[in-house]
C-alpha cells in the first residue's frame, strides 16, 4: 500500500534576536530492516549444512555418471546426468523407486551404497542444525517479529498503538475493545503478551514482546502505518515512555501521542517533542483531591464520567477542609499531595525518615511541619499529633507499609479521613477491606483519563469545563443522570447534526426552532422523554454545558449524550428516518416508504416546519 504524502512540519528556531523557519520532514523507518534479519539468520546458521548436502549430492551424481553400467542386452551403458540426479533424489529422501533405467552393476551398487550413508550423515547434520536454529532465541524472536509486522501491515482499519500491557494497558485495551477499536500492543514482558493471547477480546489484537524504545520495533508495530491513529506510551518505565514519545514525535509529528510519567522532569522533556498529552497520576490525584475538598459533588461526577460506561455511581465523599493533615512519605506522590493541600490553605505535617524540606528554597513551607522518623516506629505518629489530625495520607511505594500505617493511624484516631496509594493490583481487596476514603491507584487514574480523552473527545471537553460551573450545578447533573440512566452509567456517545449523520433533521434544523429537548422525545410515544441527557453542545469551538429545554440546535452542532442503549437506538432512528422524525418532532404520521409517499402524493413535512 503506498504511503500518503504528508506536509512537512515547520518549527521556529531562535538565533539571537532573529527567528527563522526550519522545515522538519517526517523521516521514514523501514521495518523490513528488522524483518529481513530472519532470512539472514537462517542463511548464516544453515550455510554449512546446506553446503555439505550440496557437495554430497554433487559427488554422488557425478559418480553415477562416471561408473559404467550395462543395459538389458549386456552392452556397456553410462547413466545420464538427469537420470543420476533423479535416482539420487528419491534415494536420498528414502522414497526408493528401484534401479533405473537398467539394473545396476556391482560397481554402481557399491557407489550407491557409499552415497546412501553419506546422504544419511548429511541429512542428520542438516536436521540437527535446523532443530538447533528453531530452538535459538534470536531466531524465534526474528520469526515472531516477521509475523507480527505482516499482521500489522495488513490491518485495514484505524488502530491505536499501545506500548505497555501492564494494568494501565490492560484497562485501556479492554475499554477500547468494548468500543470496537482496533489495537496493536507492545510489551517487554513475554508473560504479559501470553496473558493477552489468552484474554477474550472482540477483535484479534496483534501483539509482540519486544523493546518499544527501538524505532524499528515501533515501525513494525505500525508507527508509520497510514491507519495508525495514535500512540499510547503506558509502560511503567518513564525513560521508555520518553523514548517512545521522542520517536513518535520525530517520525510521525502529526500523530497524537499520550504518555504516562510520574516525574515532572520527564514530563518537561516529553513536552519538548511536539505537543504530547502527558498524564501524571500523582498530579491528577492531587488535582482530584483539591476538587473533592472544594466541591464534593463535582468530584463525584468527575469520577463517574471518567470511569466510563458501566461504572456505578461513586459515593460522595466529604474530605475535611479544616484541621491538620498528616502525610507519610515525601516522595513524588507526597510532594504533589502536599503542594495541593497547601494550595487549599490546609496545615500539613510530613513524616519522613530523611527529614526532607518541602520548600523549593530548602526550608519548610509555612504551614508545613516536618517530623523526622519512620512512621511505623512507635511514637512517631504520636509526635506528629495524629490524635488531633483530621486526615492521614499513606503515600509510600510499598502497599504493606501503607496498610500498616493506615491501621496504626486509625487505631490512634478512629475519626481520621484516610487517603492512600495502592501500588499493586493484587492488594486491592486489602485496601477495600480497610475502607479507605480516598484511594490512588495510578494505573486506573491514567487509564480513566486516557480513555476519557480518546474515546469521546467531547467528554474530555465536558470534564475540563465542568468544575467552573460550581458544586450545586454538578449535583444537579448527577441527579439527572441517576434519574435517566440509573446508578450505573450506561452509554456515552456523540451526535453530529449534519446531513450525513442526521439526514432526517435537515429541514428541522434549518427552521431555526430546533430545540434539543424536542429531539429527545420517544419514537414510541412522543409525550415521553428518552432516558438520555444532553451533557454538552459544541458549536464553532464554543461549548454549552447541559443545555436547557429552550436551547435551539443548529446545523453542524456536536452533541454529547448519556443514556442507555435503547435511548441511543431510538435517537438514531429519529435522526435517520423521515417518518420517525415527523412523528417525534411534529406529531405527524406519514408513510414510511418512498413508494407509499409517492402514491399518496404526500411529502415529509419536516422541511416545512411546524
Amino acid at each position: 500500500m503506498p504511503m500518503p504524502k504528508r506536509p512537512p512540519v515547520q518549527d521556529l528556531l531562535r538565533i539571537g534576536d532573529g527567528v527563522r523557519l526550519r522545515t522538519r520532514m517526517r523521516a521514514p523507518v523501514d521495518p523490513s530492516v528488522q524483518v529481513s534479519a530472519t532470512l539472514f539468520l537462517i542463511l548464516r546458521r544453515m550455510r554449512a549444512p546446506l553446503i555439505t548436502l550440496i557437495i554430497i549430492f554433487t559427488v554422488s551424481v557425478f559418480g553415477l555418471t562416471l561408473i559404467p553400467g550395462q543395459d538389458a542386452d549386456g552392452q556397456p551403458y553410462r547413466m545420464g546426468f538427469f537420470d543420476a540426479f533423479y535416482f539420487m533424489s528419491y534415494t536420498a529422501t528414502t522414497i526408493g523407486f528401484g534401479e533405473i533405467p537398467h539394473t545396476f552393476t556391482y560397481g554402481q551398487r557399491m557407489w550407491v551404497l557409499v552415497a546412501i550413508y553419506l546422504t544419511v550423515i548429511g541429512w542428520a547434520y542438516a536436521l540437527g542444525s535446523l532443530l538447533t536454529l528453531i530452538q535459538d532465541k534470536a531466531f524465534r524472536e526474528a520469526l515472531r517479529l516477521q509475523r507480527f509486522a505482516r499482521r500489522v501491515a495488513h490491518l485495514s482499519e484505524p488502530f491505536l498503538l499501545i506500548a505497555g500491557y501492564g494494568r494501565t494497558g490492560e484497562l485501556l485495551a479492554r475499554s477500547f475493545d468494548g468500543l470496537g477499536r482496533q489495537l496493536v500492543i507492545l510489551d517487554a514482558s513475554e508473560s504479559q503478551i501470553e496473558a493477552l493471547d489468552m484474554d477474550t477480546y472482540h477483535v484479534d489484537i496483534p501483539a509482540l514482546a519486544s523493546d518499544a524504545r527501538s524505532p524499528h520495533i515501533l515501525a513494525a508495530a505500525g508507527l508509520d502505518h497510514p491507519l495508525c491513529e495514535g500512540v499510547l506510551a503506558m509502560t511503567d518505565d518513564d525513560e521508555v515512555n520518553l523514548a517512545i514519545t521522542m520517536a513518535a514525535a520525530l517520525l510521525r509529528p502529526e500523530l497524537q501521542v499520550v504518555a504516562r510519567t510520574v516525574s515532572t522532569v520527564i514530563a518537561d522533556r516529553m513536552r519538548a517533542f511536539g505537543t504530547p498529552t502527558v498524564v501524571n497520576p500523582f498530579d491528577r490525584f492531587g488535582n482530584h483531591l483539591r476538587i473533592a475538598l472544594r466541591a464534593p459533588a463535582s468530584y463525584q461526577l468527575l469520577e463517574w464520567l471518567e470511569a466510563g460506561p458501566g461504572a456505578p455511581l461513586p459515593e460522595r465523599g466529604r474530605p475535611p477542609v479544616d484541621g491538620q493533615w498528616v502525610v507519610c512519605g515525601y516522595g513524588r506522590f507526597g510532594r504533589e499531595v502536599i503542594i495541593d493541600l497547601r494550595a487549599e490553605g490546609l496545615q500539613v505535617t510530613v513524616i519522613d525518615p530523611s527529614g526532607s524540606p518541602t520548600g523549593s528554597d530548602g526550608t519548610p513551607d509555612d504551614g508545613v511541619t516536618v517530623v523526622v522518623g519512620d512512621a511505623s516506629e512507635p511514637g512517631v505518629l504520636t509526635r506528629a499529633a495524629i490524635e488531633d489530625a483530621v486526615a492521614f495520607v499513606a503515600g509510600t511505594d510499598n502497599d504493606t507499609t501503607n496498610l500498616s500505617l493506615l491501621a496504626a493511624a486509625r487505631r490512634l484516631n478512629p475519626e481520621l479521613f484516610l487517603a492512600a496509594r495502592q501500588n499493586a493490583r493484587v492488594n486491592a481487596p486489602l485496601f477495600r477491606a480497610m475502607q479507605v476514603d480516598a484511594l490512588l491507584v495510578p494505573a486506573e487514574v491514567v487509564a480513566h483519563e486516557v480513555y476519557a480523552q480518546l474515546s469521546t473527545p467531547l467528554l474530555w471537553r465536558f470534564i475540563k469545563e465542568m468544575p467552573a460551573k460550581g458544586d450545586d450545578w454538578a449535583a444537579h447533573v448527577v441527579t439527572l443522570l441517576e434519574q435517566n440512566c440509573g446508578r450505573e452509567l450506561q452509554s456515552l456517545w456523540k451526535l453530529r447534526l449534519t446531513d450525513s449523520e442526521a439526514p432526517a433533521l435537515s429541514g428541522w434544523l434549518a427552521s431555526g426552532e430546533a430545540k434539543v429537548s424536542d429531539l429527545l422525545r420517544s419514537p414510541d410515544d412522543r409525550d415521553q422523554q428518552l432516558p438520555a441527557v444532553c451533557l454538552l453542545v459544541v458549536r464553532d469551538d464554543e461549548a454549552v454545558l447541559l443545555p436547557d429545554e429552550h436551547f435551539v440546535a443548529r446545523p453542524g452542532d456536536e452533541l454529547l449524550l448519556a443514556g442507555d442503549a435503547s435511548a441511543r437506538r431510538s435517537l438514531s432512528t429519529t435522526t435517520l428516518l423521515d417518518a420517525t422524525a415527523e412523528y417525534v418532532l411534529y406529531d405527524r404520521h406519514i408513510p414510511s416508504s418512498w413508494i407509499w409517499r409517492r402514491f399518496t402524493r404526500k411529502r415529509p413535512l419536516v422541511s416545512a416546519g411546524p
